[in-house]
């Protein structure tokens, strides 16, 4: 009997540019010789509950999709205590976690042959107070919203710019929030506008903006939390020192863990992998490390440790 896999794509990612690729997809599968089932979404979660509904056995999952498809393919996997390689088709507007992974985004071919030919690697994935989990990023505070709220049929015609447009409508309603945070190996109480929990070297489309020496299956996150600024002047100093990743600045936390606890005085809401995560007062966060297994290409100088490596440990 033939592998089976099932493909579950987004027909609304990427400008819808799969479905016109599909029947390759297909092909170059069966001709592999997998038993191939496909599955088009048809809301926000529906990923999650088919993977959490499975009822035939399948030998690999194979979202299509940008990262908010893979985040809910992740999430059902972890829910349900499912263990099976999953190969990533990006072909969303951003695709994130597939630029920190080397991934051909928006190249439907490349990717499948990606599959086809690469082995399961463990990455790490991390999880909010015991039951959220997510792929590459959670962050609550400046513009973190944009993402979720940003219109799909916007996204789709203008792609980065979207964002950016409705970015700009929230550059003057900046809340602070003070927090408590703590790790295993510091802890402070301070006001910040922005946080975030990153497994990634790309988030909204931006490249190095999480830190340095990034590897996706290392047990760790990279943590940056921008404290409130005293004037608006202060603004362009944290953009400049993010971008040319300068953490010297009084005005950014950062650092490495894998786990953070964060206590607010008010409901936080928070975002996972772009999509609306819930508001919390109360909020921890675990890196599960190399949970996941993703059939991918490792080549030398990927965010990744060798197979060898990870074998080992």
């Amino acid at each position: 009997m033939r592998s089976r896999i099932l493909i579950i794509y987004n027909p609304k990612a990427g400008r819808g540019q799969f479905l016109g690729s599909l029947s390759d997809a297909i092909d170059m599968f069966t001709k592999a010789g997998y038993a191939v089932e496909v599955y088009p979404t048809q809301a926000p979660g529906d990923a999650v509950s088919r993977i959490m509904n499975l009822e035939e056995e399948y030998s690999m999952i194979v979202p299509a999709g940008g990262d908010g498809t893979l985040d809910e393919v992740v999430t059902g996997l972890m829910r349900s205590g499912r263990k099976m390689p999953v190969g990533y088709i990006p072909v969303g507007s951003t695709n994130d976690y597939a630029a920190s992974l080397n991934l051909p985004a928006n190249h439907i071919q490349q990717a499948v042959d990606t599959i086809l030919t690469g082995q399961p690697c463990g990455v790490d994935v991390g999880v909010m107070n015991s039951a959220h989990f997510f792929i590459y990023v959670a962050a609550f505070g400046a513009f973190t919203d944009v993402a979720y709220e940003t219109n799909q049929d916007l996204k789709n015609v203008f792609g980065h710019a979207a964002y950016l447009i409705e970015a700009t409508k929230r550059l003057g309603d900046l809340k602070p929030y003070k927090l408590h945070v703590k790790t295993e190996n510091y802890e402070t109480e301070q006001e910040y506008i922005f946080g975030m929990v990153a497994n990634s070297v790309s988030v909204g489309g931006i490249r190095n903006i999480t830190g340095k020496d990034i590897l996706l299956n290392d047990g760790l996150f990279e943590i940056t939390l921008i404290r409130n600024p005293r004037n608006l002047l202060e603004m362009p100093e944290i953009a400049g020192s993010l971008l040319m990743q300068n953490y010297g600045t009084e005005l950014i936390d950062y650092f490495k863990t894998d786990r953070i606890e964060l206590t607010a005085e008010t409901e936080i809401p928070w975002t996972l992998d772009g999509e609306y995560g819930g508001s919390w007062k109360h909020v921890v966060i675990e890196n599960r490390c190399r949970a996941l297994q993703l059939m991918l290409d490792i080549k030398p100088g990927s965010n990744l440790k060798p197979l060898l490596e990870e074998k080992g440990n």
